[in-house]
């Protein structure tokens, strides 16, 4: 349980919802700030204005997906009101308050550095990256079955890593009949591959075997579907790329070329919130209560 506990939760999308009711459902004291606009109940939590004394008595802060932009600036699709995490309000947390976030970009990890602030970037984690595989994967289809003319059965798919993502997804599109290629790095991660059956090959011979592919899933965050790749695409052939902003694809050179290049990162909190946000509610949760534990055994 969760009693006594002071979260301070700003902004998100429909996963924040799911995060306030677990935190809620354990009594956790919950206050919420960037929810102006949404017009149904939040299961127990106090809806205040964003204020520096908000953060004065937090245990926990809990940030969206997506910590804060370069500028600080805070999404909040349930609001019109800009929020903005400001060098002032950090200060004001307590040496002992933990921000929760999935991702962190510079300017949050900075700020949270500067006063000794814990932070913990929840995508890190390989129980939830994994959990996350699986929406993520079944975006990555429905996109697919959006954007072609084919059906993934007897379609020729290449995935391009092995991680977290690029296992479940290889899986998911061989279970629909596809023939799957994978691109790794690694021994083991070719073995692997091998011995589920996929096509593997290695990352550095790409251009080799894209030259007969339907569907081009990325997971790797960096430019690896340069122009030279594309090149050796068939124009029939569809990109999807799952990696983090920019992604790793020439979205410019496969425009030029009438391929179509989609990236979609975030796709959890698109296609299946619900699920996304019980995935961080039950981990963040757990992560809470054995801070708020570990704080009691302490003093």
């Amino acid at each position: 349980m969760l009693t006594g506990v002071q979260v301070l939760l700003l902004g998100g999308d429909a996963r924040g919802l799911e995060v306030i009711r677990k935190l809620t459902e354990l009594d956790a004291s919950v206050t919420v700030a960037g929810f102006d606009q949404l017009h149904s109940s939040l299961d127990g939590a106090v809806r205040a204005e964003l204020s520096e004394d908000l953060f004065a008595t937090a245990d926990a802060l809990v940030l969206p997906a997506v910590g804060t932009d370069d500028d600080g600036k805070i999404i909040a699709v349930f609001s019109d009101r800009e929020l903005v995490l400001t060098d002032d309000y950090v200060a004001r947390l307590p040496k002992h308050c933990t921000v929760y976030t999935g991702m962190a970009k510079p300017y949050l990890r900075n700020l949270c550095a500067k006063y000794a602030i814990r932070l913990v970037e929840l995508f890190d984690r390989d129980d939830v990256a994994i959990y996350n595989s699986i929406p993520t994967a079944e975006g990555a289809v429905m996109m697919a079955i959006q954007n072609t003319d084919i059906t993934i059965h007897g379609s020729s798919c290449m995935v391009l890593g092995i991680g977290r993502t690029g296992f479940t997804l290889a899986r998911t599109l061989q279970g629909l009949g596809a023939k799957v290629k994978v691109g790794v790095r690694r021994e083991e991660h070719f073995a692997r591959a091998y011995e589920m059956g996929f096509e593997p090959f290695y990352i550095k011979q790409l251009q080799q075997f894209v030259g007969n592919i339907d569907l081009l899933f990325n997971t790797i965050p960096t430019m690896i579907v340069t122009a030279q790749i594309i090149a050796n695409l068939p124009s029939r052939a569809v990109i999807i790329d799952l990696a983090s902003k920019p992604g790793g694809t020439d979205f410019r050179f496969a425009e030029k070329r009438g391929i179509k290049a989609l990236l979609a990162p975030g796709l959890p909190g698109i296609v299946a919130p619900k699920t996304a946000g019980r995935i961080i509610a039950d981990c963040l949760s757990r992560l809470i209560e054995e801070d708020f534990r570990q704080r009691g055994n302490e003093q």
